[in-house]
């Protein structure tokens, strides 16, 4: 009986484990379908992830490079704008010194036709020529001023990033030439609460003409249509007048052909009436006491340049280079009006043992003080210049040799009794002088006039220097010297 339970028993456990293997085996492929399924969406997703990581690295190193482009482009574009005014400023600057430089001939030349005429009184035929000099020398300067632009003054701040712009806290004074009183009291309105601007009132072009005489503005804020004219009127008045003023034209007439006529009459903006607010008219405020202000730095910046250009440094006299046009100009005018021309060579004698001895500093100084002699003993028609080293020429006209034989004589003693002093030094310095007249008939140039001065300033030296030596004339023979011992 046990044997049958067992065997029983030992059966139901075969049945049992058949059963769950037939059962495992039927669910084994499904399970390993699920794995690989599973297994599948898992790299998929580890592959998607993979690539959004990439993608998102690309992007950001996209966008720093697209930020550091865009830095360096504007960079660039600041650099380009700087380059470009330079450049502007450059081409004006020397435009500037083109025209100071001549502009300074006719206004000599007009200096001696009015000293020719004050001479002349009493002689017609000589007053006749004298005029046509004058003449002349007044279309020079008049053809040479059309070209040439004034411009105002403002004071400006320092900013963080180095610019300079205009302090809109200083104290400043406008003027609004503004017929009705309703639109004046409206510009008054939005600068209520700037006290720092002092605001008054014309309101005819006669009127503000008349207070501009008499007060100090910095700024003009102008009416367009105005009851004796409009805007491009009162502009050129103020031109005619020479006034440096910068105006801003502000109207209820607000179309682009009045902005462009305004604009190339002189005005530096221009802001139509309904377009007022205090925000939109101090932006024009300052940026046109900007303008005026930058306008004047390349003013100032002409007046150094032109003179740099035709002045030497240590003496303040006329450079080389300006003594060769006029000497040129004035050969050719003594050849047409048949008026006198003398040039001066000066030579300071012995001047490298100066150097040698006191240094250099010594004689720089020599130099600038002989100068200031030199000047004090001329007229001021007369045209001093520093020829080269320790040469200087003085260009005469309307002078004969005799006057110039004075003049000369008369700056060779003063030097010669100078003791000049440098640092714990003294010392004496003398010079030598050829004297050569321009001579018509001789048809000279200017090259033979120079070198006949030249050849005269040799003579005073090979003959034992602190002398005035006069040469008549360059006739290719033997010239004729008169000669001053001392």
């Amino acid at each position: 009986m046990n044997s049958t339970f067992i065997n029983a028993i030992n059966k139901d456990r075969k049945r049992t484990r058949s059963n769950i293997i037939k059962q495992v085996l039927k669910i084994i492929p499904s399970g390993r379908l699920i794995l690989d399924i599973l297994k599948s969406k898992v790299d998929i997703f580890l592959a998607m992830s993979k690539k959004k990581k990439t993608l998102e690295n690309a992007n950001a190193r996209l966008k720093q490079t697209v930020e550091e482009l865009k830095k360096a482009n504007q960079k660039i574009v600041k650099q380009q704008k700087t380059l470009i005014e330079e450049e502007r400023i450059k081409i004006l600057l020397q435009m500037a010194g083109a025209k100071a430089h001549e502009l300074a001939q006719p206004l000599m030349a007009l200096q001696y036709g009015i000293e020719l005429m004050e001479m002349d009184q009493e002689s017609p035929d000589k007053m006749a020529y004298h005029i046509a000099f004058v003449k002349e020398a007044g279309d020079r300067i008049s053809e040479v001023v059309r070209t040439i632009q004034t411009i105002r003054h403002d004071e400006t701040s320092q900013h963080l990033d180095e610019t300079s712009i205009v302090n809109i806290d200083q104290k400043m004074t406008i003027l609004s030439l503004e017929d009705s009183d309703d639109d004046f009291e409206m510009l008054n309105a939005v600068l209520s609460d700037h006290k720092q601007i002092s605001l008054s009132h014309s309101r005819s072009i006669e009127d503000a003409l008349q207070v501009l005489k008499q007060n100090h503005f910095d700024l003009i804020l102008l009416d367009y249509l105005l009851p004796d004219g409009n805007g491009l009127d009162f502009l050129r008045s103020i031109e005619k007048e020479g006034s440096e003023i910068p105006a801003v034209v502000i109207t209820g007439q607000g179309d682009e052909m009045i902005a462009k006529q305004v604009i190339q009459a002189g005005a530096y903006d221009y802001l139509p009436k309904d377009r007022i607010g205090e925000k939109s008219l101090l932006r024009v405020i300052i940026n046109t006491l900007e303008k005026a202000r930058l306008k004047r730095e390349i003013k100032n910046a002409q007046k150094k340049i032109a003179m740099m250009s035709i002045r030497d440094e240590i003496t303040g006299l006329y450079n080389r280079r300006y003594f060769n046009e006029v000497v040129e100009k004035e050969v050719s005018r003594a050849m047409r009006y048949e008026t006198d021309l003398v040039l001066c060579m000066i030579d300071l004698d012995y001047f490298k043992k100066i150097n040698d001895t006191y240094g250099h500093l010594a004689g720089d100084m020599t130099l600038s003080e002989i100068a200031g002699m030199l000047k004090k003993c001329v007229r001021q028609s007369d045209l001093c210049c520093r020829y080269g080293g320790e040469e200087f020429t003085v260009i005469m006209t309307n002078t004969d040799t005799k006057g110039a034989e004075k003049v000369s004589e008369r700056f060779r003693e003063m030097v010669a009794h100078r003791l000049f002093q440098y640092n714990s030094s003294t010392f004496h310095c003398t010079v030598s002088v050829g004297i050569a007249a321009y001579q018509p008939e001789l048809k000279q140039s200017s090259t033979e006039l120079v070198e006949a001065a030249d050849n005269a300033l040799y003579q005073a030296k090979a003959q034992g220097r602190n002398r005035v030596v006069t040469i008549e004339a360059l006739s290719g023979a033997t010239d004729f010297l008169r000669v001053h011992k001392f």
